[in-house]
Formats: C-alpha cells, structure tokens, sequence
C-alpha cells in the first residue's frame, strides 16, 4: 500500500468460507469499514493517536462515522519484536490500546506495507505479538504482503497465522494484496505474489480469512489492467472489476473479499478516485455482499493546500472536495 502519508501531532483519543481445497465451509466475515492511519514518527508521551491533525477537531470527529474501526498502520520486522516506523511496538501498545479499550473504540492491526516486510518464525512470537495489542476492541490483524518478501517468509508467517486462529476464533484476519482489475477477459488480478499468499492460506487451510484487494495504481489505462472510460481508469468500476475477477479467476467467494482504494490522486497520478467512485464501492459492497471497505489514508481526507501539486500524503489532491468527504461516502450503511 501507498507509504507517504505524513504524520500529524499524535494526542489523546477521546473517542467464510473456506477456500482450502477440500476443506469445509467456515462462515463468512461480518463486515468492516475501516480507514488507514499511518503511525509513522510517533513519539508517545503517554497519548494516543488520533484522528485529529495537530490536535484540531477533524471532520471524521462528529460525523456520525467516528465510532467505525481505525486500522492502525504498519507493524513490521519480525512477530514480537515489531516496531511502527522505528518507534517499538510496546512504546506504542502502551500509549494506545488502554485509551482506545477505554473509549470502546475499535482497531485492526495492520502489518508491513509497501516497502516494509513484517515476518514470523514462531507461534511464541506471534502470540507475544498478539497479548501486545488485544483488548475487547481489537477486531483483528491485516497482513499487507507485497513484493519485498519471499515465500518462504510468506508460508512461514500463514502457518503462525494459522496456529493464532485456533487460540484467538474471533480475531479476524486479513490479507492485503495488490490487484489489477483487467476488462479485457483476461481475468487477469491478483500479482505473483498474492498468488503466492493465497496458495499458502490454502495450504495452511487458514478459514474465515478476507482478501483485502488494494484497488489503486493500476498505471496508464489499458483494458489489461483496468476498465477504461474517457481514456482513464474508471475507479469506481475497476474496483468492481477487480472483485469479480478475482471471485471467478480463484474462486474466491464475495463474502471474504475486501477492497482498499487509495482516495483522491493515487501515486500513479492519472489514477484518480473520486468521491462518485466511493459511492461506487458503497452500491458494490451491498449488492455483492463484500466482507468490507476501507480506504488510505484518513489523513488524506480533506483538500491540499494551493501550492501542493499531483500527490500528497497528507490530502486528497481533489479541488473542492470537502475534509471528511471520502469517510461519509465509504462510511454508509451496507449490511
């Protein structure tokens, strides 16, 4: 997933089937709908993050969707000895999950990220990983695997995940890959490597997991890896797109696949997102039944400053649309 989000002052919160060969049906994911935060530079002092730049009240604050999950971003290094963008894991286990268990806010953890690997060679250090954020509002943990990992570090991580789920059913557990969305009958979606993690999740006969399908930079239009419209990619319908090819291409059923858009100008430029496509995703969500919608980041919800050009990680990018638009378009009722 996109990794430039800048980092805002942190203060305090207030606030399935089975798809292993021959195995049986497990049930089906409720859904979620999460924002990204990244947690890069913190620097505690006993606070809790926030969803508030510099401390200021912020749109998503108030709207009517702040009681929605806030998935935190990114753990990486290796199960119980991870840390977020150089700040240890226990420095930030103890300056958030007390506050948000006390505001009965809800998290999902999330893991590696573009340009960052998070591994685990043991279920003694994915449990240490896991008691290190668990309270009654931890939903779950997202897996963001992407190409700077081997699979051997891939299966070797599905397994712990695995042995995880026995111990702790009502986790929910997620893998973010990145997808193409191709409208020229190929079918053509998932890459190499989330091929590669969705061999190991079979083979580890991993149940009740979701596919959580980064629907952005999918790079200059071309029916190979998006649909096109007006000589773009249309969005909106390239994440539709993407869903069904990956639900008939790998037999993935609705009920366990997720989609993440990148909102506003993704870091491929001409790829733009639009609060229309959020709407987009909303109708797709409810008719196809998807396991969730969640979008990066909640820090780009609002518009950029005037002298800000093509992609910012700290806005939208979109002229004239409002802060906290894209949360109350993906934050509507579905199920």
């Amino acid at each position: 997933m996109a990794n430039t989000t800048k980092t805002f002052t942190i203060t305090k919160l207030a606030a399935a089937l089975s798809l292993s060969l021959g195995c049986g049906a497990a049930a089906a994911q409720d859904y979620v709908y999460s924002p990204y935060k990244l947690l890069d530079l913190y620097r505690g002092g006993g606070q809790a993050i926030t969803i508030a730049p510099d401390g200021a009240p912020a749109p998503f604050i108030g709207s009517g969707f702040d009681k929605q999950p806030l998935t935190w971003a990114f753990a990486s290094g290796e199960c119980g000895e991870e840390e977020w963008g150089g700040q240890p894991g226990q420095a930030v286990a103890d300056a958030n999950v007390a506050a948000f268990a006390a505001a009965g806010a809800r998290y999902i953890i999330s893991t590696g990220g573009q340009g960052r690997v998070f591994t685990c060679a043991s279920d003694e250090g994915m449990e240490r990983f896991i008691q290190r954020y668990l309270s009654p509002q931890m939903l779950g943990i997202d897996f963001d695997i992407e190409a700077e990992q081997t699979p051997e570090q891939v299966d070797a991580l599905v397994r712990r995940i695995a042995a995880a789920q026995a111990r702790h059913p009502k986790l929910r557990m997620s893998f973010t890959i990145a997808t193409h969305a191709a409208s020229d009958g190929s079918r053509h979606s998932l890459n190499g490597m989330g091929e590669t993690v969705l061999a190991a999740v079979r083979r580890a006969g991993l149940r009740g997991y979701t596919l959580n399908l980064m629907v952005m930079d999918y790079g200059p239009a071309a029916k190979k890896v998006c649909v096109v419209r007006k000589g773009r990619c249309d969005m909106g319908a390239s994440a539709l797109r993407a869903a069904r090819n990956v639900h008939e291409k790998y037999r993935v059923p609705y009920g366990q696949i997720e989609l993440t858009a990148m909102i506003g100008v993704n870091d491929v430029v001409e790829n733009v997102f639009t609060v229309a496509d959020a709407e987009t995703l909303v109708k797709a969500a409810r008719k196809l039944k998807l396991a969730g919608l969640h979008y990066w980041s909640l820090d780009r919800d609002k518009p950029c400053a005037p002298d800000v050009k093509g992609v910012d990680g700290g806005c939208s990018g979109m002229k004239g649309v409002p802060g906290g638009a894209y949360a109350r378009a993906l934050g509507q009722p579905v199920r």
